[in-house]
């Protein structure tokens, strides 16, 4: 059984603070500061996700506080204006929400993250309603898993797959998430494909492939 966790679904955060349309502007700021968190869902009442609130959003209050700014700046910023005089959820959200689904990848999920420039994503499941929340830091996590737990994977999944019978025996040490592989196999044209599947695990930082091929005659 493949322990890696390839999901979000195996990551994310259950326990999620979300606002409703109507929560006030202090109320939301009262939620992240409680629960430490930069963003929030926006829920409708049956807990589907209609937007979310990110300090970005609310930022704009302070930053037009005691301003007035020039017709340019009125028409480049016209949202951060709109979102300077809300009061609730619904006036401040940005919405659509960028979601993401409990079964994509974690690599679905950090690519998103970049494109959107996001550090938290609410996770829905096909009808939009709310499964949890996934982070930055939640992605970070899968570099925490053991040395030996790493290996192991590799072992089962990669090595024993394309080298059933290698020349010589294929050693895998895994040191600080760092995979070193030694040993002779039959097909040179299988060890870059090694390499590539080990870095592919999910916690693998670095791959050193010392890996080599036996002569063309079997030797």
């Amino acid at each position: 059984m493949d322990s890696s966790p390839h999901r979000i679904s195996d990551v994310m955060t259950r326990a999620v603070v979300a606002v409703g349309r109507r929560t006030l502007f202090r109320d939301i700021v009262e939620r992240m500061e409680e629960w430490q968190v930069s963003a929030l869902p926006v829920l409708e009442g049956d807990g589907r996700v209609i937007g979310v609130v990110s300090e970005a959003d609310l930022l704009p209050k302070e930053e037009f506080r005691d301003s007035d700014p020039d017709r340019l700046t009125q028409l480049r910023r016209l949202p951060d204006l709109a979102k300077a005089g809300a009061v609730c959820a619904e006036e401040l959200m940005s919405a659509p929400a960028v979601t993401v689904h409990p079964d994509a990848t974690l690599a679905e999920a950090a690519r998103i993250m970049a494109l959107r420039h996001v550090k938290r994503l609410p996770v829905v499941d096909a009808e939009g309603f709310l499964q949890g929340v996934v982070s930055r830091g939640d992605l970070l996590k899968v570099f925490l898993r053991p040395d030996n737990d790493l290996a192991d994977e590799m072992r089962r999944d990669i090595i024993d797959v394309l080298f059933p019978a290698p020349v010589e025996p294929v050693h895998i040490v895994v040191r600080d998430g760092v995979a070193t592989l030694t040993g002779r196999v039959k097909d040179a044209e299988q060890i870059p494909l090694a390499a590539r599947l080990v870095r592919s695990v999910e916690g693998v930082i670095g791959v050193d492939c010392r890996l080599t091929a036996a002569d063309s005659d079997g030797r």
